[in-house]
């Protein structure tokens, strides 16, 4: 017998089952000792499959997707307020930091109480008709220079690296 054309090499030999796109079929191997199951020959139908239920999602899917954008957007909606209150509350926050500076630092002509005067004085902005007013704000020296003589008392600051003296008067 003589080997066939390359082109027929895999086709079964005649009487043989074939797969309907020409594809040799396999049988399946059986183990030692079972039986082998019937099969219905090519082109009968096959016992018919019980429907299935309605799929279930996958766990996690979804469901874990949107609750994971929930936790983001609350965290920052939260982050959001909080930016939102500190720069617009007019009793806390940035308007509160910016009261405690803008009382430690009087400009000129800016009536001031002065607490510990003699120890580390810390002078807090009063209004000029006040009886708490003690001292008027004269002047601001730059550097390590003193107050002039008209003024009656000075206090020496030192900010960042920058050293001046507040000098008053007394009211």
């Amino acid at each position: 017998m003589s080997t066939p054309p390359p082109q027929y090499q895999n086709q079964p030999s005649y009487g043989q089952p074939q797969h309907p796109y020409g594809y040799p079929q396999q049988q399946p191997q059986q183990p030692y000792g079972y039986p082998q199951q019937p099969q219905a020959p090519y082109g009968y139908p096959q016992q018919p499959q019980p429907p299935r239920g309605p799929q279930r999602p996958q766990p996690g899917g979804l469901g874990r997707a949107l609750k994971s954008a929930v936790i983001v957007i609350a965290v920052f909606g939260a982050l959001g307020y909080w930016v939102w209150d500190y720069n617009t509350d007019p009793n806390g926050g940035k308007a509160k930091k910016e009261a405690e500076a803008a009382s430690h630092q009087p400009g000129i002509g800016d009536c001031v109480k002065v607490e510990d005067p003699e120890g580390s004085p810390v002078p807090t902005v009063v209004d000029c008709d006040s009886p708490e007013a003690e001292y008027k704000m004269g002047d601001r020296v730059v550097g390590s220079a003193q107050c002039d003589s008209k003024y009656d008392y000075g206090i020496k600051v030192t900010r960042r690296g920058s050293r001046s003296t507040m000098c008053f008067t007394k009211v």
